[in-house]
């Protein structure tokens, strides 16, 4: 049994989208220089380990670098170095490497001093870990690796501004001491260098994993013993390079058939992925995977889709993450994120019977509108480009807060879009790309402004600059976990439904039909 959803358009492409959701469970995402060079420097006892070492050296950038633009190049550029010098150190001469890695480390000598990096999850973990570890491979007692001699004599690479490890050394304390650290940090236990191992209270979860990470659970690992993470370890590293997180199993899902559902493409949802979906939101939520704590993000999502698709749960769940202000994304969060608000409020807008709705509506909806920019945008933790907030924010209280302030900031965010968009069609942080083209076309579509010809004209110019970049743009990552990753399914269900919707703007989010197929 499955659900369709009409009336169609692009039904090719979609059914095959949603039927990789379920031949794929792990899910598909985009190989981490970050996690690749922790799995080169923890495991390279696991097969294919040559291969991950190439796979870093081939993607150093020009100008000695790993990663994305400006400040997003810091972490992965730290963990290449490092491993390199710890492939170095064990395995002895290998001229590539350590010109990669004499070029890593003049990379980093300018990267360090600059402002702390981004806001991606346990950078400031990561950053000191990292840099203490190669200030151990160039000045501890065996001297620095082959061919980097020169290095031991130089000044010791600095921290960022503004971040120190004192955190660090509270997280290693409590492993030191046998307690338990929290759930969520096991998704980076491998900053824990040696206390890692077998760590108290860290288990594998169900797919074999700690923490859904490959550098985490290869730390927790430590060597080749047999089990469920040696097993899960094998499976995921079998292309080579592997992603920060996997599987992404109800993240990616959820987010699929919601992007698709909300701009009116057609799903047939295989019954045993409808039934997990389902299955995966507990009474305090649903998480990305197994191995990670529930969050109010992912929850919130999959609330959204199920409700959508027939099938609601009510708002429960979400309640153990409202603050009285806004809802975070799992309890103890540091700092809020506004895609996460966005996604609750969609959820609380298709359970309006419910009690206590009205009200957490309406204090989420002045929280977001609060937090617009002042030029319209929306910036967000969990993605690098404003094109992704502003599409998610600008549809959630389009949707279901259409009055006074909130249409307001609307307006304000579509003339952010209209004012960005990129000669060519197209919009992009650092250059104009398919994901976030996408996001811009369907924000304008969703608006509620209709018979707007400065919006009809962005869209027809958006439209067809999609027609050229759909199925030909390899795109940047630019979803924010330990590095940025992107995650393929959900990028590529964001630009079918973009390129559909473009030019239907006038019926955007027509109530679906569903029926028993």
């Amino acid at each position: 049994m499955s659900l369709t959803v009409e009336p169609a358009t692009r039904t090719g492409p979609a059914r095959e989208l949603v039927d990789a959701l379920a031949h794929d469970p792990a899910g598909q995402t985009s190989p981490s220089v970050y996690e690749t060079g922790r799995l080169v420097a923890l495991a390279p006892w696991l097969p294919g380990h040559d291969a991950r070492l190439a796979w870093l050296r081939d993607r150093q950038r020009p100008d000695g670098g790993w990663g994305g633009p400006g400040g997003y190049a810091l972490v992965p550029t730290l963990s290449a170095v490092e491993a390199l010098l710890a492939a170095l150190h064990r395995d002895g001469p290998a001229p590539a490497s350590a010109a990669a890695a004499h070029r890593g480390l003049a990379f980093l000598a300018g990267a360090l001093r600059g402002d702390a990096p981004p806001d991606l999850p346990a950078t400031d973990l990561i950053v000191p870990a990292l840099r203490d570890a190669i200030d151990r491979h160039l000045t501890g007692p065996a001297g620095p690796p082959p061919g980097l001699a020169g290095w031991a004599d130089r000044p010791r690479l600095p921290l960022p501004a503004g971040l120190d490890p004192a955190r660090l050394h509270r997280v290693r304390g409590l492993l030191a001491a046998g307690r338990p650290v929290p759930e969520k940090l096991a998704h980076a236990l491998e900053v824990a260098g040696d206390l890692a191992h077998r760590a108290s209270g860290v288990h594998p979860s169900a797919s074999g994993s700690v923490g859904a990470s490959p550098a985490a659970t290869a730390a927790w690992l430590g060597r080749p013993e047999p089990g469920a993470a040696l097993d899960y370890l094998r499976a995921v590293a079998r292309p080579g390079p592997v992603p920060c997180a996997s599987p992404i199993t109800v993240f990616e899902r959820a987010w699929v058939l919601a992007v698709l559902i909300r701009a009116g493409v057609p799903v047939r949802v295989p019954e045993p992925v409808l039934t997990a979906l389902r299955a995966a939101v507990g009474g305090a939520g649903a998480a990305t995977s197994p191995g990670l704590p529930a969050d109010a993000d992912t929850t919130a999502v999959a609330l959204y889709a199920l409700a959508r698709l027939g099938r609601p749960l009510g708002v429960g769940p979400l309640a153990g993450y409202d603050t009285g202000r806004h809802f975070c994304t799992w309890p103890g969060e540091d700092g809020a994120s506004l895609t996460t608000n966005a996604h609750v409020l969609d959820a609380l807008g298709e359970h309006p019977s419910r009690p206590g709705v009205t009200a957490a509506r309406r204090r989420v909806t002045e929280w977001l509108v609060a937090r617009q920019e002042p030029d319209g945008r929306w910036e967000d933790r969990w993605h690098a480009s404003a094109s992704y907030a502003t599409y998610a924010v600008l549809l959630a209280l389009a949707d279901h807060a259409p009055d006074g302030a909130a249409r307001a900031a609307v307006e304000r965010g579509v003339g952010w879009l209209l004012d960005t968009q990129r000669p060519d069609g197209s919009w992009g942080r650092w250059h104009g790309t398919a994901e976030e083209s996408a996001y811009a076309v369907l924000a304008l579509a969703g608006a509620g402004r209709a018979g707007d010809a400065r919006v009809a004209a962005a869209l027809a110019r958006g439209r067809d600059r999609l027609s050229e970049l759909d199925g030909t743009d390899g795109g940047p990552a630019l979803w924010h976990d330990k590095d940025l990753y992107r995650p393929t399914l959900i990028v590529r269900a964001a630009v079918l439904a973009a390129s559909g919707r473009a030019g239907r703007a006038s019926t955007y989010r027509a109530p679906a039909m569903i029926r028993i197929a």
